[in-house]
């Protein structure tokens, strides 16, 4: 049984921990320091990107490492612009889908079909690579709109060149182009999600750009890694619990009966955060100004009970505290801006492209270390016990 030592010098066991407390890669895309609360792009703290930046700009400073000039900025607008359409072929297969088809599994083939139109795909540069992260940025929000649409029997709605990148995801959702004031928060959340260091798709993205596959293949990847449900998917079960509970009376009880039968409450707790989840305090904002716009405060108050509730609970019986995740509060405020429930997991997947896209072309190109290298840890074989010898294959016909 191996050990390691995190940097504290605790001695860790490697066996079933979820390679927590491994350190394996540098980057010099995103941090996350999870005693102090903090998430930083590049340098630059969350709080300040949500305050004072776009979507498109945090997108070029992942991508290219610094914040752009003005003419920077309205190049990549007019790349992301110019990629947004999806070939008709895309837009055939999603209509041939079930409409009950997962929304994850359809992202997932439609970016492995959307690498048959990438005239970069085999392409091995570095300018060659942002060129195809920023086609699956741009087509990627297309997909998932056009299958929202597709799946709920409306007509597919072409992108409109005159918005935002987020403003204009919102916009093919809901068919009306939103209100400044909503155009701005949709867009914070897209900040909020497009990085998060070595999470479960991220490392699974950068795994396998090491073996030198392609871009899409590696994303295609990190899609399926985010669909299962101890990775994406919280917000979407909070959401529906929140139907189901329906009034904000009933949501104390809900959340004691559930703790004292020892089962999570979605959205409350982070692998990584031992305070407060810095893009939680910034969603629960939104999500009380969104109510006061929408008349919908109630989705807002309901989780605000839940995360008080669950924080004096949690406390009486662990005699320690919790707190919310990002997905406690962006659950109602999706909801609140018209988006379906189902493609919340695939909305997010939308929203991390940017990060996975970056994490792939610094594995490629091994900015943050002095050599890429094809990832490959070990393991502890506890195979079969035979004696101090192998196994003895025995003929089919004498075996009991």
């Amino acid at each position: 049984m191996t050990e390691n030592k995190t940097e504290n010098n605790e001695k860790i066991n490697t066996k079933n921990i979820g390679l927590r407390g491994i350190q394996v890669a540098d980057t010099m895309i995103s941090g996350v320091d999870g005693e102090k609360g903090k998430l930083e792009y590049r340098g630059y703290s969350i709080e300040d990107l949500a305050d004072h930046s776009s979507f498109e700009e945090t997108a070029y400073l992942l991508l290219y490492g610094d914040l752009p000039t003005h003419k920077q900025l309205n190049e990549l607008k007019m790349e992301l612009v110019k990629e947004r359409n999806i070939p008709e072929q895309v837009v055939q297969i999603l209509k041939s889908r079930a409409s009950s088809a997962l929304s994850m599994d359809v992202l997932q083939s439609a970016i492995s079909l959307l690498a048959d139109f990438d005239p970069d795909l085999l392409a091995d540069d570095k300018d060659a690579h942002r060129r195809k992260g920023i086609r699956l940025i741009s087509k990627v929000a297309t997909v998932i709109a056009a299958w929202d649409r597709i799946r709920n029997g409306l007509e597919y709605i072409k992108p409109d060149k005159t918005l935002s990148h987020s403003a204009n995801f919102l916009y093919m959702i809901n068919g009306v182009k939103p209100k400044e004031e909503v155009a701005r928060y949709i867009d914070t959340t897209f900040i909020l999600h497009a990085d998060h260091a070595f999470n479960a798709s991220t490392f699974t993205a950068r795994g396998v750009a090491s073996t030198r596959a392609h871009m899409y293949a590696a994303v295609t990847a990190a899609v399926g890694t985010l669909s299962g449900v101890l990775h994406g998917g919280a917000n979407t079960r909070v959401m529906k619990e929140l139907l189901v509970l329906d009034e904000p009376s009933r949501v104390e009880n809900w959340v004691k009966s559930k703790l004292n039968k020892g089962e999570l409450i979605m959205g409350m707790g982070h692998a990584k955060y031992k305070t407060n989840d810095p893009r939680a305090i910034i969603l629960k904002h939104i999500a009380e100004k969104l109510g006061r716009i929408t008349n919908k405060s109630k989705w807002y108050e309901m989780t605000q009970l839940i995360e008080e509730t669950t924080k004096k609970e949690f406390w009486n019986l662990k005699q320690r505290n919790i707190h919310p995740n990002v997905d406690l509060y962006s659950a109602s405020v999706y909801y609140m801006m018209g988006i379906d429930v189902e493609i919340y997991t695939s909305l997010f997947a939308v929203q991390r492209m940017v990060g996975w896209v970056a994490h792939i072309i610094e594995e490629k190109f091994a900015e943050a270390q002095p050599k890429a290298v094809l990832y490959r840890p070990s393991s502890t074989y506890i195979g079969r016990n035979c004696g101090d010898e192998s196994c003895e294959y025995q003929p089919i016909e004498k075996r009991k």
